[in-house]
């Protein structure tokens, strides 16, 4: 099964989508990414919206866990204005995931009838 997954990955790079990516970052908290929308022959797209998306990690237990979200803003300012507030929606929602899954978990553990075994 996992080997026809393998075979069925499409690797094709969609030319209608293309970005050109900077990264400023403070070495402390993060990293911001800026995707400037380009045509295939690297030119800017001004059809498109430059895109920002903020990445950090956060230290748990079992090492580094990678956090990252969209932010909304036009301008890097902005971007950096608005990263703490996008890196805590993001770890909220992910918080959000982690009580789903254990609330599934839990749903799935039976819980026999009565204390009689019949062998």
């Amino acid at each position: 099964m996992i080997d026809d997954q393998q075979n069925n990955l499409d690797f094709t790079i969609d030319r209608s989508n293309l970005y050109l990516e900077e990264s400023f970052t403070d070495l402390k908290a993060g990293t911001i990414k800026r995707l400037k929308p380009v045509r295939s022959d690297g030119s800017l797209d001004k059809t498109r919206k430059t895109v920002f998306v903020g990445h950090t990690s956060i230290i748990t237990p079992n090492g580094p866990l990678p956090i990252q979200n969209v932010i909304a803003a036009k301008e890097l300012q902005q971007a950096i204005k608005k990263f703490p507030e996008a890196m805590q929606a993001a770890m909220d929602q992910l918080m959000e995931e982690v009580k789903k899954y254990q609330e599934q978990e839990r749903s799935q553990i039976q819980k026999p009838d009565s204390g009689i075994i019949i062998p």
